[in-house]
């Protein structure tokens, strides 16, 4: 039976299709009603960009505040130093606090743009769990904290017993992640009042972790609540490219990337995507994402347009767009697109077509390079490119060169 929610919230979370699993939705959606709710989502600093796959919590977290409660971005940068194992082949390589803070730094840039932060009630407000994880005493931690976790149940965690069942090594420093997070909830709980943690549905163990410990601890009623880990309808995970990840940062991919990235949007991912990435309304959602044929072309584009204007705001959409209009209705260049520039020193080295490919961004590798030119997929100012080795001279840079990769993937070469 489906549960009809009184939230607006929990409503939209339903509709949007947001919602994987929550530990009591019915508790949830009364809290909800009954005054302004503060919750958390963290993120690890692994990376000086958020990419893609974030952006769904992103979006929850943006729901969240748009009907009247408190989202709190916590950043990991006590947790970050662990490394959280969930689903992992092996371990993540550790970072010093330098590099943890420069990341955190890009990544506050990203949250700016979808959350208003401040003072206020229902104002975002972002933590950094380094705050009480780096000052933590071990051993009054074990007593604490430690003594209410059962090995036995940690080891039952998908997250965990995916790895040990593969025979793949999980550190001690990992194994303690988990109870790390656990104690997250309980410190913003104290100190917030935090009733919420979100998060996808990989995290689903260390939220109830986490639940389970303030319970015992600080007597509280908490809640956790998931999101769907989404694949694309060609089986993809969301967020990944032949280029690799999707930045969200525009210093680490151009907004005309970015925007090209949603315009590819393949057609049976349309519908869903809008409901869950732009704020359109729903009936708007259905009724674009129904679209064939050469329509679907247009909700596409405007997928890319509303996606983009949230990321890196209207004008940069609106560039792209129009970018995207003269590269593939007009046969221009597009000034918006990625550009590289090669030096005198590049050109008397000697670069070959398949190298410059590569430096443009448009293969991962020479070899890379070299397939996609062998299988005709390969062009260089709209002409199929034959010849690997070719090597680039300055005269073939006179005007910039146009490099497109596939029938999507362009970008310019210029020299300095």
């Amino acid at each position: 039976m489906t549960y009809t929610p009184k939230s607006d919230f929990i409503r939209i979370m339903q509709e949007r299709g947001f919602l994987a699993d929550c530990t009591d939705l019915q508790g949830l959606d009364e809290a909800l009603i009954n005054g302004v709710v503060p919750a958390y989502i963290g993120y690890d600093a692994t990376a000086k960009s958020l990419h893609v796959g974030h952006l769904l919590n992103i979006m929850v977290l943006r729901w969240f505040q748009k009907t009247g409660h408190k989202p709190i971005t916590l950043m990991g940068g006590g947790t970050t130093k662990v490394g959280d194992p969930s689903f992992r082949s092996e371990e993540r390589p550790l970072l010093d606090a330098a590099a943890i803070d420069n990341n955190i730094n890009g990544m506050q840039q990203v949250f700016a743009k979808y959350l208003a932060y401040g003072d206020g009630p229902q104002d975002a407000i972002m933590l950094n769990n380094a705050e009480w994880l780096d000052g933590l005493n071990y051993l009054d931690f074990l007593r604490d904290v430690g003594r209410h976790f059962s090995v036995n149940r940690m080891l039952s965690f998908e997250s965990v017993k995916s790895r040990l069942d593969r025979e793949q090594s999980l550190s001690f420093l990992e194994f303690n992640y988990m109870i790390l997070q656990a104690y997250d909830f309980v410190e913003i709980y104290r100190r917030h009042g935090c009733l919420l943690q979100m998060g996808g549905s990989d995290q689903w163990g260390n939220i109830v972790n986490g639940i389970d410990l303030a319970r015992r601890i600080a007597d509280a009623e908490i809640y956790g609540l998931t999101t769907p880990l989404l694949t694309t309808s060609d089986g993809r995970k969301m967020g990944k490219s032949q280029g690799g990840a999707i930045w969200l940062n525009a210093d680490m991919l151009s907004p005309y990337e970015f925007w090209q990235f949603w315009r590819n949007t393949t057609d049976a991912d349309v519908g869903r995507f809008l409901k869950l990435y732009t704020e359109l309304p729903l009936d708007e959602c259905n009724r674009l994402g129904a679209l064939e044929g050469s329509e679907i072309n247009a909700a596409k584009i405007i997928l890319a347009n509303e996606v983009t204007a949230l990321c890196h705001g209207a004008d940069a959409a609106q560039a792209a767009e129009a970018t995207a209009r003269e590269v593939f209705e007009k046969g221009g260049t597009g000034e918006e697109l990625p550009t590289v520039a090669l030096s005198a020193a590049d050109l008397a080295e000697g670069l070959t077509m398949a190298q410059l490919f590569v430096r443009a961004g448009l293969a991962k590798s020479g070899k890379d390079a070299k397939r996609l030119i062998a299988e005709g997929g390969a062009r260089a100012n709209d002409a199929p490119v034959t010849d690997a080795g070719k090597m680039v001279s300055a005269d073939d840079l006179d005007a910039p060169m146009k490099l497109t990769a596939g029938k999507k993937r362009h970008a310019l070469v210029t020299r300095d």
